[in-house]
């Protein structure tokens, strides 16, 4: 009688070995992704500390009025950035007011009227602006541009200017370098972006969920704002914090354009100033503390920065739990 030899225990044995090697790799994957998130917070902590390191010497001889402060001379060592942390916003928000409604209307042509063949047109158009280096934009509008926005301004200058509240942002003297002419570049600038961002971000919309908007008899705009709208609304003011951002960081085109004359004023057609364009026109000659207050206007700019990203991400979050849908 012939005995048959015990199975071997499948349960007992050993884990595959392609099962075990794909355990390792994911490890390592996770190594590489926490490496590579730490990288950055090093990169910007060591931009961090160089940059106020350097600039250390001028906020400890001027101080709180450093940010504060309206008089900045390099000769008498008076260095008061106030003026042009005024223009770096102000210009900033022109671009934005412009360039945020026009953006997301070239995103939802793009994405919902566009005809197939109109819309890889105009996405390659698009992409093509973006990829167009800012000096190219500042000799444009320092060439093109300013004469005839100078005469422009004139005009607004002499007509609504004269009226007694909108002479308080429109009324002349009007100079075609202005604060008006740098925000419109600007404008110029980051359209592009913020239409790429949001034509993305539009189009993680499901076309089934347009589709029962309009079954239920809703119009084309009605679909927008109950089917769409709520669903990207914190993609799209990420993407306009984006281009804020690239906005206040800009500095060759506006340097060109904004006419370098450092004031706080409501009038949007008047000379004025920037932190990167003054920091661009200035700081090949500057020494000492000049030099320093100079990086020291880019450490200003820098927590500038970081404090709108964060303020874009509380909004955005907010967008997002208001409208019920995660992100």
């Amino acid at each position: 009688m012939t005995t048959l030899a015990p199975s071997p225990d499948l349960g007992a044995s050993e884990p595959l070995p392609s099962a075990a090697g794909g355990k390792q790799v994911d490890r390592m994957f996770r190594a590489i992704a926490f490496a590579a998130g730490l990288l950055v917070l090093a990169i910007l902590a060591l931009i961090a500390y160089s940059t106020t390191s350097n600039a250390w010497p001028a906020f400890a001889h001027q101080g709180w009025s450093f940010v504060t402060s309206r008089s900045w001379n390099p000769n008498l060592d008076h260095f008061g950035a106030l003026d042009f942390v005024y223009g770096t916003m102000l210009t900033a928000v022109i671009a934005i007011g412009l360039a945020v409604p026009a953006s997301i209307g070239i995103a939802l042509f793009i994405t919902e009227l566009a005809p197939k063949g109109v819309r890889s047109g105009v996405t390659y158009v698009v992409d093509l602006l973006a990829a167009i280096p800012s000096v190219v934009y500042g000799f444009w509008a320092l060439a093109v541009l300013t004469p005839p926005a100078g005469r422009f301004y004139g005009h607004i200058a002499d007509t609504i200017g004269r009226v007694p509240i909108l002479s308080t942002f429109f009324g002349g003297p009007a100079f075609g370098a202005s604060f008006m002419t740098a925000g419109l570049v600007l404008a110029v600038m980051i359209t592009p972006i913020v239409t790429s961002l949001s034509r993305d971000v539009l189009a993680t919309v499901a076309q089934d969920d347009k589709n029962g908007a309009l079954a239920m008899g809703a119009t084309r705009w009605e679909m927008l704002r109950v089917a769409v709208f709520p669903r990207v609304r914190s993609g799209l003011i990420g993407a306009a914090m984006l281009g804020l951002g690239r906005a206040m960081g800009e500095t060759i085109a506006v340097a060109l354009v904004i006419g370098s004359s450092h004031q706080l004023t409501l009038h949007l057609f008047r000379q004025g100033d920037t932190m990167a364009s003054v920091i661009v026109h200035n700081f090949p000659e500057a020494t000492d503390l000049h030099r320093a207050a100079l990086i020291g206007m880019g450490v200003v700019l820098f927590a500038i920065t970081i404090v709108v990203n964060i303020v874009a991400r509380v909004v955005a979050n907010r967008a997002s739990a208001m409208s019920g849908v995660g992100r």
